[in-house]
């Protein structure tokens, strides 16, 4: 019998295996496609292959801003999608080697419960005291009629060797974002269609503004508060119908939807017990428990982040619970990365969510634009933007638009999880010049004595 059995190889899963064997516990990993899943394969990792090779295009162009006399001649997106293949193989060999490393038994097929305690993958019965489910999600396509011939998805992006000349890209979240400005800067023609009134509805609205503002600069055009109606084929084009104040129709090649569902079917979820909310998704617990005995679930199956960092934190969380070491996910801490050009990151509470909250909110921001080094970089676009209580000073979010802003963001979570004051980080000593001093002096403006900013 097996301690833990965790059933599916992404980051989740992963991390869960190689914790609880850290634990002392003989572990099953079961997973039925490639180890790694969607971040190694078709998410995270391939993502910033084609980001990075955005980044030196957008670099070359502006070299002679630096006396560097360069022609862009042409683009070989061959080339990348055989780096990002490249890459994804080496991750996933290096991640086999250390599940080995760890021994834990890693066997290939499709698990479904059949029981407390028992698993079947591929005709085989294998018992365990704590199973994990780790499945993740898989791309669907919205019920909108005709959509279903003009769709592109994420996977098709990262293997194209050729743009589409004009493409809608539907949806305001960050993938959406992140392809919107890929394909642009390979020369297809985007226009982002979504229903709320601006991108990135979940950030704070100065992320917002200022990632929308630089991808109507690139040539992105914007279109908020409409609908996807229906696509119609014409010729060898679509028609996207959209609504909202005012109807529209745009004539592309492709429509991009990046919706994802959870891979929950057919795993025997509900003759063992599991509770699933209306989207599919299962329930946990803030021990990332569900409603079956001995079962945890983590990551994307679970809903909520759809991030693989997070995942990676669930599946430690979870094997520590299933191996007796009582541990908490702390939802309230996971940072969000978003690559585009530039960079946004946050972490905590936005400005809006912090008053809807009931506190009494101060605010600190300063401009990337009179940071020394992003000056001489060239790299003027962005802020930094601290939301804190105005009573006790608490950091209660922290907010980045800039050159390495998800690298960045690490120093607030690390602030966040100490319950750290805006005067903690208005008064630590960093290196100059760096982008990281931005963070400093936005905390000394949320306090009222910034060096370098005018008085308010």
């Amino acid at each position: 019998m097996y301690d833990v059995i965790i059933i599916g190889g992404g980051p989740g899963g992963y991390a869960a295996g190689i914790r609880a064997a850290q634990l002392g516990g003989r572990v099953a990993l079961i997973e039925a496609s490639q180890i790694g899943g969607t971040c190694v394969n078709r998410g995270c990792i391939p993502s910033k292959v084609w980001h990075r090779a955005v980044y030196l295009r957008g670099l070359i162009k502006r070299a002679d801003e630096f006396g560097l006399r360069v022609t862009l001649n042409e683009n070989d997106l061959s080339t990348i999608v055989e780096r990002k293949n490249g890459i994804s193989d080496d991750i996933r060999m290096g991640m086999g080697g250390l599940l080995s490393n760890n021994k834990i038994e890693v066997i290939e097929g499709h698990g479904v419960l059949r029981g407390t305690g028992v698993v079947e993958v591929e005709g085989k019965t294998l018992e365990a005291k704590k199973i994990i489910i780790a499945t993740g999600t898989v791309p669907g396509v919205p019920d909108i009629p005709g959509l279903k011939d003009a769709v592109m998805t994420t996977d098709q992006v990262f293997e194209m060797t050729e743009v589409p000349g004009s493409i809608l890209v539907y949806g305001a979240g960050h993938v959406e974002v992140e392809m919107a400005e890929i394909l642009n800067a390979f020369g297809s023609k985007v226009s982002l269609a979504f229903e709320s009134s601006r991108i990135l509805p979940k950030e704070d609205g100065e992320i917002s503004q200022r990632i929308g503002t630089a991808l109507r600069e690139q040539g992105v055009e914007i279109i908020p508060r409409t609908t996807l109606q229906s696509v119609t084929k014409s010729g060898d084009v679509y028609e996207a119908n959209l609504s909202g104040k005012e109807d529209k129709k745009i004539t592309v090649e492709r429509v991009l939807v990046s919706v994802r569902n959870p891979n929950t079917k057919d795993l025997g979820l509900e003759q063992a017990g599991l509770e699933l909310n209306e989207e599919g998704f299962i329930d946990v617990n803030e021990n990332l428990k569900t409603s079956a005995e001995e079962v945890y679930a983590i990551g994307d199956a679970t809903g909520g982040w759809m991030l693989s960092y997070a995942a990676t934190v669930m599946g430690v969380i979870a094997a520590e619970n299933a191996m007796g070491k009582p541990s908490v996910f702390p939802s309230h801490l996971v940072p969000r990365g978003i690559y585009t050009i530039p960079e946004a990151a946050a972490v905590g509470l936005s400005e809006e969510e912090a008053e809807e909250k009931g506190f009494e909110v101060e605010t600190g921001d300063f401009p990337m634009s009179i940071n020394g080094v992003a000056m001489s970089y060239g790299e003027l676009d962005g802020a930094v933007k601290i939301v804190s209580d105005a009573k006790y000073g608490e950091i209660l979010g922290v907010h980045i638009v800039g050159d390495r802003a998800t690298d960045l963001i690490w120093g607030a979570s690390l602030a966040l999880q100490m319950e750290a004051t805006v005067e903690d980080l208005a008064r630590m000593i960093l290196v100059h010049p760096t982008f990281s001093e931005s963070v400093a002096m936005a905390a000394q403006d949320a306090m009222g004595w910034a060096l370098y900013l005018p008085k308010r």
